[in-house]
């Protein structure tokens, strides 16, 4: 259980730092030219590649066997990363999760909800590829 937690806090944080630094380009840079909805959509694929490799390094670096063990690394992730975004929402914009929710783009954030879900899903994913 110990290694499940490490893996899935590994993941949140690797994934969370490029997030974060990928938005340190895109808030000054693109959404001033592209507006927000073209800046975040722009984003994704680069931060699909970040999901897809920091899985592939949870997983192969921790090695949790049972599919339980991966799916739970994921949802640890995601959860962490839920709660990281609402609390940087609340601290740096003063923003309650409901209104943090109501902000989002429809477009960019139904794109977002869904790479959510997969960045959950992941790790089992990516094991079940890697031993194919």
């Amino acid at each position: 259980m110990v290694r499940t937690l490490k893996a899935g806090l590994v993941y949140f944080a690797l994934v969370f730092a490029a997030g974060f630094l990928l938005g340190l380009v895109r808030v000054p840079l693109l959404v001033p030219r592209l507006g927000v909805r073209f800046a975040e959509l722009l984003e994704m694929p680069l931060m699909l590649l970040v999901i897809v490799c920091s899985a592939r390094y949870v997983v192969r670096r921790y090695r949790p066997l049972h599919w339980r063990s991966r799916l739970l690394v994921g949802v640890i992730a995601l959860s962490l990363l839920a709660t990281a975004e609402l609390l940087f929402a609340a601290l740096l914009q003063g923003q309650t999760p409901a209104e943090y929710v109501a902000s989002r783009d429809p477009v960019s954030g139904a794109v977002y909800l869904g790479m959510l879900l997969l960045f959950a899903a992941m790790p089992t994913w990516r094991w079940r590829t890697a031993r194919a």
